[in-house]
């Protein structure tokens, strides 16, 4: 089995310790697929770009040394982070994967659902006042899970 993470790490992220939440929340996913000894990946996406932190491998035990310096600012590319993810799951060769999207819907962007994905999760970090409800809106048009971050 193989976790694909997608950590949204756009400026809006910074906003109410949000990427923070979910770096915790991912440490902890992370220690859980170690547990049951499953694979993981790990891609962020900002600005105009997706970075692959974590090539697909076994997990391991995690500390937040790896995670610290993974930083917020720019713009959410939502569509070409979940491209690259169903690019990278569809090469994964397991029997299934996993896609967990980390985002406070920020995005304008309303890309497909990744095919390579068997199950989809949407972690919503949103916390703004007036909320946009744009990841909620995103995992029901994927027929995903949706998960409230407070309560993941």
């Amino acid at each position: 089995m193989l976790h694909c993470f997608l950590l949204d790490c756009s400026a809006s992220m910074r906003n109410d310790g949000n990427l923070a939440r979910a770096k915790g929340l991912l440490l902890a996913l992370m220690q859980e697929a170690y547990q049951r000894r499953d694979h993981v990946a790990l891609l962020c996406f900002a600005g105009d770009v997706v970075e692959l932190r974590l090539p697909p491998r076994r997990a391991s035990a995690w500390n937040d040394d790896w995670i610290a310096p993974i930083a917020a600012g720019g713009g959410t590319p939502l569509a070409l982070g979940v491209r690259r993810a169903d690019q990278l799951l569809a090469k994964s060769g397991t029997r299934q994967n996993w896609l967990w999207l980390l985002t406070d819907g920020r995005s304008s962007e309303s890309p497909e659902r990744p095919g390579s994905a068997d199950v989809v999760c949407v972690v919503d970090f949103e916390a703004a006042r007036l909320p946009l409800h744009r990841a909620r809106q995103l995992a029901e048009n994927w027929d995903a899970r949706y998960l409230a971050a407070d309560g993941a």
